[in-house]
């Protein structure tokens, strides 16, 4: 039987929890999903509530045909919210102890890049595009974004984004490691599904461990102390009665295939 559960409905992010996998949707089209104060605090809120609803991995998508045309205009220019108070929900994904999945199927322009970036894995389609336009509108990038982008893309892919201009498509993005698959549109939500699905179907606590080491190693440059990281995380992992029970069922398999 499917577990499902909704969330918020008068939001600007709707949110399901379904199978382990909550589905975050930014569901503000007529503002083209512009990531606004509210629809930033409306998507930490929905992250939380993902989490205690017991989601083991997100998928973050939007209402097209845009995924987010980057920070609100007007509140940036009536500056009525102090910026670093529009980070909310970035900051909420990127610090969920989950694996987070963002499906981009239409334009990401300036803060709104700053979502799929801050995200485990990225899926697109031929139609998105990524451009951080920050420039353009004479304002410096912000929230991290740049340090997210120069991870995915480099420091010579990020200058060329961001101080030349530069975008990339869907297909484009996979080829400079923005994005990790291209698909149609048709299969976009199927293929983050899928994906999430399968992390949520592994050990809560080694996956969320396993998210943890990827951070950490990340923020090292020397083997030794990152092979230290693994190796705790590796000693702990085969003490948990989850690793007995995983090779209980192997050799069940290999001998019932003998058999």
């Amino acid at each position: 039987m499917r577990a499902q559960a909704e969330g918020p409905t008068n939001g600007l992010v709707k949110l399901t929890v379904d199978d382990g996998v909550g589905h975050l949707v930014l569901d503000d089209p007529a503002q083209r999903n512009a990531l606004s104060k509210r629809l930033s605090d409306d998507l930490a809120q929905a992250v939380d509530a993902a989490l205690e609803q017991g989601a083991r991995a997100l998928v973050l998508s939007a209402h097209p045909p845009v995924f987010c045309a980057g920070g609100s205009l007007d509140g940036l220019l009536k500056r009525s919210t102090p910026l670093a108070e529009m980070y909310a929900g970035m900051a909420r994904l990127w610090e969920a102890p989950v694996p987070t999945i963002a499906a981009v199927g239409g334009p990401a322009v300036g803060a709104g890049v700053s979502l799929p970036l801050v995200c485990d894995v990225v899926v697109t389609t031929p139609a998105a595009r990524f451009d951080p336009r920050f420039l353009d509108l004479a304002i410096h990038p912000g929230g991290g974004h740049l340090w997210h982008l120069v991870r995915r893309v480099g420091a010579q892919g990020a200058a060329a984004m961001v101080l030349c201009g530069d975008t990339l498509d869907g297909e484009e993005a996979v080829r400079h490691g923005l994005a990790w698959r291209c698909v149609p549109e048709a299969d976009l939500l199927p293929t983050a599904s899928r994906l999430a699905g399968r992390a949520a179907d592994r050990s809560a606590a080694l996956v969320r461990r396993t998210k943890q080491s990827l951070r950490q190693n990340a923020a090292l440059s020397d083997v030794s102390a990152a092979a230290a990281v693994e190796l705790a995380a590796q000693e702990w992992s085969v003490g948990r009665p989850e690793f007995t029970e995983a090779v209980q069922r192997v050799r069940a398999a290999v001998t019932g295939q003998r058999a």
